[in-house]
């Protein structure tokens, strides 16, 4: 009634418009502004491009954007702030329409704040190029070293995944203030340039000019808490706290995170203590850093604590409190959430759809992450990228690339996280024409100045058999992290080349990245496959009294590992007995995986034992024991052994062979005569055989079933997935061209030989990839040295 009656009064003519403007100021809903609106009218001010400049700022202000637009087209003749106000508050492609309007239409010409406008508006739309347009207009127009134009641009390149470009702005920027440092950090932290962001956060700090507010020590915040950079994180704080942003709630808030991330929820809960009065911001972090530290349940009565404070919860909330990095043991209490997601309608939010869609997977719920994410209405970029990692992270490789070509054909354009989680699969499936494709499309797309990208490139080549090519991106890549050093010195050992992995690990030490527990595992592998014993058992005393690392179960398995395969199995033995923690099925397997190499079957009854006793239901060791029996001919023993795998009703996961022709896959399995041209294939195996035993083959059979004719576990054995996939690459690629094959389960020694041959009598190089490592067959010799 007050606005009303205020309203209704009568003024002069000359007080009225800032009676208006004021009014206009004042108003706090729709309904207040549509009142004023009609008092402008009859005051006769509704031409008045102040007061209509007022009115539509504050309806932007308001979300009233149908209204703003009606009111705009009824001016006659708009100035260059009204244009600019419209431009700013439509923020999508009306803003573009609106600018290209003003180019054309009017007399007007765009100032600074037009681009900025402008430009930011273009980075809510899915082609960079009108961005791209907009920034070469400015610099047309004289406003390419315009402070508030080169922050908006350095803002759309970062939005647009550019981070080159990003850079290569800011660094030409004649000038910069506070917004666009924060802008440059806040930018390369939502890309995942965390080093980055990191090293922009110093430069400011270096440089002594520029004036830090509260926004710059929230920005660097997220970087630190993704590093794990604690020790630093403490330091940010002495410095927002001699600043005086320390009380600041967003702050706060920001800092609850990092230490929640850290793993120090104690001092988190300590910080939210000291906020006075804690809005849904800081709830969310609080729950999201229970949650995020194993600590549900605390996690959850915090959740209802907010609930009953009557505060209204959002996507936020719910995504803090879905238990996504530690999901196993939680599934009810996912369900739970799932279902109040349901009743309270907050599921059609795609953060929260995506959220629930992640811990499915990562709970092997497969079938109810796909049922979500294919009944959300909208599928974000996030949510195709939870349900393709959540496929990759299955092993459901194929299903995650048959995803991602959907993905394509929808027209929702890929961002680096999709293109890291479909390289996986690449990388697992051995699909390397889908690899080579995908690369390609990182360069279109500019993603290759993106570390996560480059390292998921490095290891689909490496794991693809193209180790050159990975070191030809490694090499290239001008920034490294420790998982991009793993990913080539992983390569290198997966391909046997454990001196060119050692001498990797030099040259990381000496560029001051600090090894993790990975490093080491992977170059203990390396030293595992290449033979390197010495080597290896240099890198474990180095890990423990150098590193202070405290060895895992698979670093203590990867020690066995190298001593058995290199013959020394009572040191294995001692080594698993003189361990300061109790050997685990890790351990011992490995030293029955060494016996059956080595054929010790004392040593061998041991391992079992105790496999049998701590692991009673993995099937491979039951086939391991059983080899080594059928080796040594002891069928009564491998007929023992295999029936009490009958009985356990336990499976060995089938053999299976991958090779590409072109860019279609083709998979075998043993006896596999399916495939639309068997009968070449077959003919084409017979041949083989013929030519090899002619050059001195014979089949390996003592592995073969006991109870079967010596002719028939011959023909069993000749009929391998891996001399079917073969012997189809030698019908289907020209004579001369390199052939590659992929094998789920570890090469066979009759396997390994029978290729020998092959490369020997048909002069082709044949690269096997099997569950342990990278075989390369050439002349009738492989890589490995018959060691793997």
């Amino acid at each position: 009634m007050l606005m009303k009656s205020a309203i209704t009064s009568t003024y002069s003519p000359t007080g009225s418009r800032n009676f208006f403007l004021n009014l206009l100021k004042k108003s706090t809903t729709l309904s207040h502004l549509t009142q004023t609106h009609a008092q402008i009218i009859l005051n006769d001010f509704q031409n008045d491009i102040s007061t209509i400049t007022k009115l539509t700022h504050r309806l932007f202000d308001l979300k009233a954007t149908s209204y703003a637009r009606h009111l705009f087209l009824s001016i006659h003749n708009p100035d260059l702030f009204l244009f600019n106000v419209l431009i700013k508050g439509f923020s999508n492609a009306h803003s573009i329409s609106l600018y290209t309007h003003l180019r054309k239409c009017t007399h007007l010409k765009p100032d600074n704040f037009t681009y900025a406008f402008a430009i930011a508006s273009a980075s809510t739309l899915s082609d960079e190029k009108v961005g791209i347009l907009l920034h070469q207009h400015a610099v047309v127009d004289g406003y390419g070293s315009d402070l508030f134009v080169g922050t908006a641009v350095v803002d759309f390149y970062l939005k647009n995944w550019r981070i080159d470009l990003a850079r290569k702005m800011f660094d030409k920027m004649p000038v910069r203030d506070t917004v666009s440092w924060n802008s440059m950090i806040s930018g390369l932290v939502r890309n995942c340039c965390f080093d980055d962001a990191v090293c922009v956060f110093e430069r400011t700090l270096k440089d002594g000019r520029i004036p830090l507010d509260s926004t710059t020590v929230a920005a660097i915040l997220p970087a630190l808490a993704e590093l794990q950079e604690l020790t630093l994180g403490m330091e940010v704080q002495c410095l927002a706290i001699k600043l005086g942003f320390h009380s600041y709630v967003h702050v706060l808030t920001g800092f609850i995170s990092l230490y929640s991330k850290c793993g120090d929820i104690e001092a988190a809960k300590l910080l939210f203590g000291e906020i006075r009065r804690p809005d849904l911001v800081s709830y969310n972090a609080m729950i999201s850093g229970y949650t995020s530290n194993g600590e549900s349940e605390c996690s959850v009565r915090l959740f209802k604590q907010l609930l009953g404070s009557g505060e209204k919860v959002n996507s936020s909330t719910i995504v803090g409190l879905i238990p996504v990095f530690h999901p196993f043991g939680y599934l009810s209490l996912t369900d739970c959430i799932h279902g109040f997601c349901v009743k309270s309608g907050i599921l059609s939010q795609p953060s929260v759809s995506t959220a629930l869609t992640t811990v499915y997977s990562r709970l092997n719920e497969i079938k109810s992450a796909r049922l979500l994410f294919d009944e959300s209405l909208e599928k974000t970029p996030a949510s195709w990228n939870a349900m393709i990692s959540g496929y990759t992270q299955n092993g459901l490789t194929e299903a995650a690339i048959s995803l991602f070509q959907e993905m394509q054909r929808s027209k929702v354009s890929p961002n680096p996280v999709t293109v890291t989680s479909i390289l996986s699969a690449c990388a697992q499936l051995g699909a390397l024409s889908l690899g080579k494709w995908v690369h390609s499309l990182v360069k279109n797309k500019n993603f290759e100045s993106n570390m996560y990208v480059s390292t998921a490139l490095i290891d689909m080549y490496a794991k693809c058999g193209g180790i050159s090519e990975a070191r030809e991106l490694f090499d290239l890549m001008v920034g490294k992290n420790v998982v991009t050093w793993n990913a080539m010195i992983s390569g290198y050992g997966l391909h046997g080349q454990g001196q060119d992995a050692l001498k990797l690990f030099s040259e990381m030490s000496h560029s001051g990245v600090t090894p993790n527990g990975v490093t080491f595992l992977s170059l203990l592998y390396a030293c595992s496959h290449a033979g390197l014993v010495e080597e290896g058992e240099k890198i474990f005393q180095s890990m423990i009294h150098d590193y202070h690392y405290k060895p895992l179960p698979e670093h203590y398995a990867c020690m066995v590992d190298i001593l058995g395969r290199a013959g020394q199995l009572e040191n294995a033995l001692k080594f698993i007995k003189e361990m300061p923690v109790e050997p685990g099925a890790a351990e011992w397997g490995a030293l029955l995986g060494a016996c059956v190499i080595h054929k010790d079957k004392k040593i061998a009854r041991v391992a079992s034992e105790k496999l049998f006793e701590l692991d009673p239901e993995s099937v491979g060791y039951y086939v391991l024991l059983s080899n080594l029996y059928s080796v040594e001919r002891n069928y009564r023993l491998a007929a023992s052994v295999r029936q009490d795998v009958k009985k356990r009703k336990l499976a060995k996961t089938p053999g299976c062979t991958l090779i590409e022709i072109g860019e279609t896959p083709h998979v075998f399995t043993s006896g596999d005569r399916s495939h639309p041209q068997a009968s070449a294939i077959y003919a084409m195996l017979e041949k083989l055989i013929r030519k090899m035993k002619e050059a001195g083959f014979q089949t390996e059979i003592d592995t073969a079933l006991h109870d079967v004719e010596e002719e028939e576990k011959e023909l069993m054995i000749n009929v391998h997935s891996e001399k079917l996939a073969i012997a189809f690459g030698l019908i289907a690629t020209d004579p001369g061209t390199e052939i590659r094959i992929f094998k789920n389960l570890r090469v066979c020694v009759d396997c390994h030989t029978a290729t020998k041959f092959i490369s020997k009598i048909t002069e082709r190089v044949i690269v096997v990839r099997d569950a342990n490592r990278f075989h390369h067959f050439k002349d009738g010799l492989c890589s490995c040295g018959d060691y793997w």
